[in-house]
């Protein structure tokens, strides 16, 4: 039983002890937290430092107890109960003889998993806002509703760089750009961390794909380690204080993920300092000694390998040294103690305690403002049509994505009710499910508009086997020949596009508009509509690369690449991932990383740069308020073949709103990192002698201004 479930918020038990002369023994303890009298319990005095509370705890604990704090031990939920939608991802009990508390945990990359909740955009539609702030929101409303469920942890956000666009999980992270997900995973962090709930940022340190995740090897080098796959975790470290840091699956160069002493150990916590503790994704752990001995501190989701009996074994047989196993508990109770769970009382699990308003205008924020603009000949913003016909499924629903990111939302807004309500009683807004193609033309074109729907299919434990709209999603039918005869009945067709991720639009030159929605979450008829009419400009701009054709995309036609050969997969292309794969090859784009287009015009004037700063003007040139997403990018000189640059990297990026006619300065900072590379000889970030292209503007395909850095050839 939780103690003090039911008791009332920290705040309101402040006021009754500031009013109470003689304190009673319920709010004594109320006091102290759950840890108890620290004349007694000297760990609970919480004036020591959490490493000073840990070394007092420690000793005080029994063998068995020890290893209990090293797994879920709970596969029930919790008070919660059962395998219901309502009970906890994992449940720790903690050790009541010792004032330890239980710990609960839930998933939350995309909002709570747990019962009804707010249903955020995806990830990925965040990531489309290139917006920090966004991000801080984004990742507070998720902690302050997994708090008023009664969880101490919330497992998130998903820093996975993404390798390959037919990845299940692309709408769980935060797009093919390690700087972009690095600057937006710790805003994530810091918002949620800042509610009183920790965080578990995931999964460290390479992750993929969904085909063969559980046994497959990953061959990465070093360089392309450290310059892709690991800088959103460093930067959740370092910049953020991440409390937990959670393994994945797999094998990185051999080791697997959860047993890894090399990420785990020589670099998460000797290189980077980190002090929090290492939970394993659900039955990521493969033995008992290899995780022990390789960083792993907390399994989940049960003790299949951290139990009493293997523990014990390996100690007794030298595998495993009883020092090890009290590192991990110290790294479980140094965090429990940083981040105030002895200290505090349990959190109520308390559906009215949670601001559903709040909730509700941030799920509409976050899409507002990842809304992306991929094309529009002038059909948008919408000028009072007379009538609009809305073709597809999708009209009538939210589309998601599957598993741990899936969300039960508390209400839900579909395109069709959004756009109807904007609309007004004067535009006749008409359905269509688009299942027969000739039924939809008949529909479209008698209409003024017509406004198509589509979607894919993503999720946990599934790659996508091809980027059409069709693969994966064969009750829809043949969206792209849907699409095409809608075009041919109405010139005025707007195709709306509810995607995890990049997929192929063989139709883009026959429609007027493209509008890529993304996974919208609860509000996605409020926050379409808004942005479709012209009431919000389109905020959002691709955190990913959308290619022509199928072989044009990253990894595409080489096994052994993707999917892998064997249950292995070399990672032969090395930096050149996303937006640098297409620089580096030569290939045109369907839509450009960073590119979104906005409802007025933008210039750019009065670059300069420095080794320390790059500052740009950039100016609202059109006839109305409009949101600009100015990005700078460099291009790095090679210290040698065996070190290819990319033509371009992202390094920066801005969002700002500009009246008509209104300027703005924008100042990107800059740091020794940014115009560094990984030295596999020297195991050190290097920089490199050489001319570097300081580049800014609207998207890594639309360069406004330019200028060089460093020991640059005049000409």
């Amino acid at each position: 039983m939780r103690v003090g479930r039911w008791l009332p918020a920290a705040g309101a038990l402040a006021s009754v002890l500031a009013l109470t002369a003689v304190p009673t023994p319920a709010e004594a303890r109320a006091a102290t937290g759950r840890c108890g009298d620290p004349a007694r319990r000297p760990w609970c005095d919480k004036g020591l430092t959490p490493d000073r509370r840990t070394a007092l705890l420690l000793p005080r604990m029994t063998a068995d107890e020890k290893i209990a704090m090293l797994a879920s031990d709970d596969p029930f939920g919790g008070p919660l109960g059962g395998f219901s939608e309502d009970a906890h991802a994992d449940t720790n009990s903690g050790i009541e003889r010792l004032g330890i508390p239980p710990l609960y945990m839930a998933d939350g990359p995309a909002g709570v998993r747990q019962g009804k909740a707010t249903a955020l955009p995806a990830p990925i539609a965040l990531a489309a806002g290139f917006d920090p702030n966004a991000a801080r929101l984004y990742g507070g409303t998720v902690a302050w509703e997994a708090r008023h469920r009664a969880n101490d942890l919330v497992f998130g956000p998903t820093v996975d760089v993404l390798r390959t666009p037919r990845n299940g999980r692309t709408f769980e992270g935060f797009g093919e750009d390690p700087y972009l997900s690095a600057t937006l995973g710790v805003p994530w962090i810091k918002g949620a961390q800042a509610q009183g709930v920790m965080t578990s940022v995931k999964h460290m340190a390479v992750y993929t794909q969904e085909t063969d995740r559980l046994s497959l090897g990953m061959n990465v080098d070093q360089r392309t380690l450290r310059e892709i796959y690991l800088p959103p975790f460093e930067a959740a470290v370092k910049d953020a204080g991440a409390a937990t840091v959670m393994c994945g699956f797999g094998r990185l160069n051999g080791r697997w993920a959860c047993q890894d002493d090399a990420a785990l150990g020589k670099i998460l916590r000797s290189e980077w300092g980190f002090t929090g503790f290492v939970p394993s994704d659900h039955t990521a752990a493969q033995d008992t000694a290899g995780a022990a001995n390789g960083g792993l501190d907390m399994e989940l989701p049960i003790g299949m390998k951290y139990n009493a009996f293997l523990l014990k074994l390996a100690v007794a047989q030298k595998k495993v040294t009883q020092a090890t196993i009290d590192a991990h508990v110290r790294n479980i109770l140094r965090t429990m103690f940083r981040f105030g769970v002895f200290d505090r009382q349990a959190y109520p699990n308390d559906l009215t305690r949670i601001d559903r308003a709040a909730g509700q205008s941030a799920a509409r924020q976050v899409e507002e403002g990842g809304i992306t603009l991929l094309k529009n000949d002038g059909v948008l913003p919408l000028k009072g049509p007379a009538s609009i016909a809305l073709i597809g499924r999708a009209a009538q629903q939210s589309p998601s994505g599957f598993g741990s990111a899936k969300v039960v939302p508390f209400t839900t807004v579909s395109a069709q009710d959004g756009i109807t309500s904007r609309a007004g009683s004067g535009t006749k807004v008409t359905y269509n499910n688009g299942d027969d193609h000739r039924d939809a033309a008949d529909a479209a074109r008698g209409a003024d508009v017509a406004i198509v729907f589509a979607t894919d299919s993503q999720g946990e434990f599934f790659d996508k086997a091809c980027l059409t709209l069709e693969c994966g999603e064969p009750l829809r039918g043949d969206q792209d020949g849907l699409i095409s005869e809608v075009a041919k009945a109405n010139p005025n067709t707007i195709v709306v596009l509810n995607t995890g991720g990049p997929v192929l639009t063989p139709w883009a030159g026959q429609v007027k508009g493209i509008v890529e929605a993304w996974y919208p979450g609860q509000e996605a008829g409020t926050a379409l509509a808004r942005v479709l009419y012209g009431d919000v400009d389109p905020g959002g701009r691709l955190p990913v690369t959308f290619p022509v054709n199928e072989n044009d995309a990253p990894t595409s036609g080489n096994p052994a690449q993707y999917p892998g050969l064997n249950k292995n997969t070399t990672f032969s292309e090395g930096v050149m991932i996303g937006y640098r794969h297409y620089d580096a090859n030569g290939i045109a784009p369907r839509f450009p990383f960073g590119h979104g287009l906005s409802y007025t015009t933008f210039a750019y004037s009065g670059l300069v740069a420095t080794s320390k700063a790059v500052q740009v003007t950039v100016t609202n040139t059109g006839q109305r308020t409009g949101i600009a997403v100015p990005q700078l990018y460099i291009g790095m000189p090679s210290p040698g073949v065996e070190v290819p640059q990319p033509p371009k990297q992202l390094k920066g990026y801005a969002k700002v709103t500009l009246g008509p006619g209104q300027s703005a300065k924008v100042t990107f900072p800059l740091t020794p990192r940014s115009f560094s590379y990984w030295n596999q000889a020297a195991k050190a970030w290097k920089v490199a002698d050489g001319c570097y292209k300081v580049m800014v503007g609207a998207s890594s395909r639309q360069i406004s201004r330019s200028a060089a850095l460093g020991a640059c050839r005049r000409r």
